[in-house]
């Protein structure tokens, strides 16, 4: 997924290690004689911040590394940014990007 934003000029993104559950459901697991559910599977999440004419590139390169057509592929939620600050520089909003 990296490579196709990048071939889009999406050259930055975060990338955390998750846990979260949805249609995966989880899965039960036995620990010292006791059967226990595992409702939280790991998962990564993956923050980027676009400007705005670069939102649907971004997200059909995003589909089209990602998508394998079974459960778990993921989700992707557009949000706007209200503001956005270096710190180091100072620079705000669009310079900042």
């Amino acid at each position: 997924m990296r490579e196709a934003l990048s071939e889009v000029g999406i050259t930055g993104l975060t990338v955390t290690e998750v846990k979260g559950f949805g249609r995966q459901k989880g899965h039960t697991e036995l620990y010292r004689g006791a059967e226990y559910v595992v409702d939280f599977l790991p998962k990564i999440k993956i923050e980027i911040v676009v400007k705005t004419e670069h939102t649907d590139a971004a997200i059909e390169a995003i589909i089209k590394a990602a998508r394998t057509g079974k459960i778990g592929d993921g989700k992707i939620f557009v949000m706007p940014v209200e503001q956005i600050v270096r710190i180091r520089t100072g620079e705000t909003d669009e310079a900042a990007v």
